[in-house]
């Protein structure tokens, strides 16, 4: 199984179940247009999405956040192509890319929201999905680097 994780050279070759890949495609559709909001929305998403009441900030605090907010929308974009360039030519890449999106999520529910919480009018978005998708990239961890059998055989 590790060397389906981290090969020799990523090339273009799939082995895991092609559900597991379909979806991977709408994961990296998700994550580019989270990062274009967060990049672009005049509030970077921090007021309209995670609803941090922005406007009971000092305008420097509430600009701060806003900047913050734009550079992890710059950050997913940043992973967004890496999954995009995955999904066209290196397609052995994404049962690692699963792997550290797990990570990513895991911390993001496990630590970050734990110790390093965040004042909000509602539940933010984050809150709710981040301990499902972590789960579920697990999973799909799993199934892209298993082998579909078919007839009873293993495909190459």
């Amino acid at each position: 199984m590790l060397s389906r994780v981290f090969p020799e050279s990523f090339d273009n070759t799939f082995v895991g179940y092609k559900f597991s890949l379909w979806i991977f495609y709408a994961f990296t559709a998700l994550t580019l247009w989270r990062s274009q909001h967060h990049l672009f929305a005049s509030d970077g998403g921090a007021e309209s999405i995670a609803s941090i009441p922005l406007s009971t900030y000092s305008s420097a605090a509430g600009d701060t956040i806003v900047g913050i907010f734009a550079l992890w929308g710059l950050s997913q974009l940043t992973i967004g192509v890496i999954y995009l360039i995955a999904s066209i030519r290196y397609k052995s890449m994404i049962p690692l890319l699963y792997l550290l999106a797990a990570v990513e999520y895991l911390v993001r529910w496990g630590y970050v929201g734990v110790y390093k919480s965040i004042e909000t009018t509602e539940t933010a978005p984050g809150a709710v999905v981040n301990l499902p998708f972590a789960i579920a990239c697990i999973v799909l961890f799993f199934f892209s680097v298993g082998k579909p059998r078919v007839g009873g055989q293993t495909t190459n």
